[in-house]
């Protein structure tokens, strides 16, 4: 069978998957469709070239179907970026570009799978004062009698009333549901779950000590949760996982940019992920401790302004383009089963508010786990990720901008790069004299961390950020990132005419090739954190100060990057190492805190409506800047806390 209706048999090599696809669906939408692993960073833009495969030619009798090449559609020129000539007389395609057309057998190259990142969102040990939105409440009531008919909920609310002072109580209909059968199993004696003293949202029979919340930091890359018990504020369970969107696209501009060119369904299909995902993570996180998703009364969330736009279903196409306005900006009670969560039926999911366009609501998070503006001192606080976000100031004036940063520090349009996951390079060290190089390589779990415990399959953000302040301080890449073509030096190699540095050698990879550091990836690194410290640069001009009295890392990744290098590279204006902070995520911790004191939630409100967002593009200066910030750390600006660490 031909023509549009058509279907046709794909085999993805080497994990097996395999099934029947649409014609004119590309290799990457099938492997997604399928459950096969492709590195999908740039969001279908064509441009990184991560999701290279091979196609299989022959007649392959144990799935009766014949592959070519040519059963794909035709090779475009999109593809010689990233497809030489002679991969391309192997079979290799770009799984974004190459549409099946007939049978495939699909080989996906291990440097093109997708492992199971890392993901380092631990909670962190706060002291949170606890004023939960939900609170449990024992009751005991009179039974009724012939001579004292009066209903079950009003019974209840009488009770409320006279006994604690509670009036104008509503309640759930599921609560509802719930009531008689309690009170009678419980001979009159019960439980309730108010929120905010305002609604019944459960009903027990008997004494009930214990009730949980979740909070949750929906980030572009991976979600963290956190479940809690509402009484005594305890984390008693903590799980992770990979954003389902990024399939969708690796960036926030590329979900934007994904809802815009699906018309049809592009949004829906993005919030149904991601509620499904969060739906499997609330499983997830209540089994690991004997509970069930209906034992979590209260959801707290936060993420960035498309991330939000994106769970609400709110079309994010307008924070995309100037001037970049926000459906809503305030904080935000919505019963979570109207977003489709599996918790309690009666649960409310509060959403934290947002600032800006690019400055959501996870900002607002870092903001309360932080309170920078309570503080005397200047503080930046910085927020790494493909979209860096900093607010600087202290107690008398706040100011937050978004720099887009690009996803190199995240390993993304790096020759070498890749995802947080097993086999990748998480540390590089470079002796300036031998420039002979020591790396560890995130392990498999379980596994040791030996440096040969895993072999290398490329370089994940903070790799490449130690890779590139190493080439600096051993002398191998000038002040304006160009490689020097004077050093005697084995490990300095050229590629088609340009320069790269070996991190690791074929021999030691797992995939089979040289691991290197290219001069298009220095510029990309570079590129990256000129934004980011031009953004802070421009913030403090318009504060009207010369330095920073301390540096808070904010974030999975910020927490883990190395401070040295980080400031070695430039990452950020001038500040005492001692005096530079990684306070693990943030955010997450602003979640939990709003999830475990209502009266942060108010706070939170007032501090996002306080900051004063500078939009860069309006900037005069901003380019000046960011010119300056190119070279390592930069042009101009001093960097007296690098005298020990740097010579010249």
């Amino acid at each position: 069978m031909t023509g549009k209706d058509s279907r046709w048999q794909i085999v993805f090599q080497p994990s097996g998957r395999r099934g029947q696809v649409k014609a004119g669906t590309t290799v990457l939408e099938a492997s997604r469709e399928l459950g096969a692993e492709i590195e999908t960073i740039c969001g279908e833009k064509r441009v990184c070239g991560k999701c290279k495969v091979r196609v299989e030619s022959g007649f392959f009798e144990r799935y009766g179907i014949e592959s070519n090449p040519a059963h794909t559609s035709p090779f475009t020129q999109e593809e010689t970026k990233h497809v030489s000539v002679r991969e391309r007389a192997q079979g290799y395609r770009l799984g974004c570009v190459a549409r099946i057309q007939r049978h495939l057998v699909v080989f996906v190259p291990e440097e093109s799978r997708t492992g199971k990142q890392v993901i380092r969102k631990a909670a962190t040990q706060r002291a949170i004062d606890l004023n939960p939105a939900v609170r449990l409440l024992y009751l005991e009531l009179e039974e009724p009698t012939l001579f004292d008919p009066l209903g079950d909920l009003d019974r209840l609310r009488r009770r409320l009333s006279t006994e604690h002072g509670i009036g104008h109580l509503s309640i759930d209909y599921h609560a509802l549901l719930e009531l008689p059968g309690a009170l009678r199993q419980g001979g009159w004696k019960v439980t309730l779950a108010l929120w905010q003293d305002i609604e019944i949202v459960a009903v027990w029979p008997g004494r009930v000590d214990s009730c949980y919340g979740l909070a949750v930091d929906i980030g572009t890359t991976t979600v963290a949760a956190y479940l809690c018990r509402l009484g005594n504020g305890e984390v008693v369970a903590a799980d992770s996982m990979m954003n389902p969107q990024m399939a969708m696209g690796e960036d926030v501009m590329s979900r934007i940019t994904y809802a815009m060119s699906h018309p049809d369904g592009g949004l829906e299909r993005m919030r149904r992920a991601l509620v499904e995902g969060l739906n499997k993570l609330v499983r997830s996180i209540t089994g690991s401790v004997k509970l069930t998703p209906r034992d979590i009364l209260e959801v707290a969330l936060v993420g960035n302004t498309a991330m939000h736009h994106i769970l609400l279903g709110i079309d994010p196409q307008h924070l995309g383009v100037s001037p970049f306005i926000p459906a809503v900006h305030g904080p935000l009670d919505i019963k979570a089963r109207d977003l489709g969560l599996h918790v309690h039926p009666a649960a409310n999911a509060h959403i934290l508010p947002i600032e800006a366009g690019f400055v959501g609501a996870d900002n607002v998070g870092v903001l309360i786990a932080e309170e920078p503006y309570n503080q005397d001192e200047i503080v930046l606080v910085v927020d790494i990720g493909t979209n860096g976000e900093l607010v600087l100031g202290n107690r008398h004036r706040l100011l937050a901008t978004s720099c887009a940063t690009g996803p190199a520090l995240e390993g993304a349009h790096i020759k070498s790069g890749m995802r947080a996951a097993p086999g990748a390079i998480e540390r590089v060290r470079i002796a300036p004299q031998t420039y002979e190089v020591d790396y560890r390589v995130i392990p498999r779990e379980g596994k040791s961390q030996g440096r040969r415990a895993v072999k290398p399959r490329g370089l994940c953000g903070s790799g490449i950020i130690d890779g590139v302040a190493e080439l600096y301080r051993a002398g191998v890449i000038e002040r304006s990132g160009r490689f020097r073509k004077d050093l005697d030096c084995p490990r300095l190699v050229s590629v088609e005419g340009q320069p790269e540095f070996v991190i690791a050698r074929a021999q030691e990879s797992a995939i089979g090739r040289d691991i290197t550091i290219s001069q298009g990836d220095v510029r990309n690194v570079q590129l990256a954190k000129a934004a980011l410290y031009a953004g802070a640069r421009m913030l403090m001009d318009k504060l009207g100060v010369e330095k920073v009295d301390r540096v808070v890392l904010a974030g999975a990744f910020g927490s883990y990057i190395g401070t040295r290098e980080a400031l070695v590279l430039g990452l950020f204006p001038d500040c005492p190492l001692n005096r530079i902070h990684a306070v693990g995520n943030a955010a997450g911790d602003g979640a939990r805190i709003a999830l475990l004191n209502r009266h942060k939630r108010r706070e939170a409100e007032d501090v996002a409506r306080r900051v004063e967002y500078v939009e860069l593009t309006l900037e005069p200066d901003f380019q000046k800047h960011f010119v300056e910030a190119m070279h390592i750390p930069h042009m101009k600006d001093s960097f007296p806390s690098l005298q020990d660490i740097l010579s010249g």
